[in-house]
């Protein structure tokens, strides 16, 4: 039995819409649609890889490209004097789609206040 796409595979193909920042042949960047600041993005591999614990010495590569497009991401939304980097991995680390995405988030405010620290 075939398993079917996950829904951040759906919208790296295009099956989905996402509101897009940014996008090439291997990821593509979009606003979450439940934000928890004034800037959140995800930023996720065209590949479907599982999450960050079943990644391989191969993803290497594109592990660094989606590294290095974060600061530009999250400067060009809005998060101009910093920005917070999360990953959540499996069930118990949070991950919530069963596909790697980085969380992007930050904005005008002290970042500690939008997380309600």
């Amino acid at each position: 039995m075939e398993q079917q796409p996950c829904i951040f595979c759906k919208i790296a193909q295009g099956d989905i819409p996402a509101k897009k920042v940014y996008e090439d042949e291997e990821v593509v960047a979009f606003h979450d649609i439940h934000p928890i600041a004034p800037v959140h993005l995800l930023l996720i591999p065209k590949k479907h890889i599982p999450s960050l614990a079943k990644i391989h010495e191969a993803d290497a590569p594109l592990l660094g490209k989606m590294m290095a497009l974060t600061g530009k991401l999250a400067y060009d939304a809005g998060a101009t004097h910093g920005f917070r980097l999360i990953v959540n991995t499996g069930t118990v680390g949070g991950q919530e789609v069963a596909h790697l995405h980085y969380h992007i988030i930050g904005g005008p405010e002290p970042l500690g206040r939008m997380l309600g620290k």
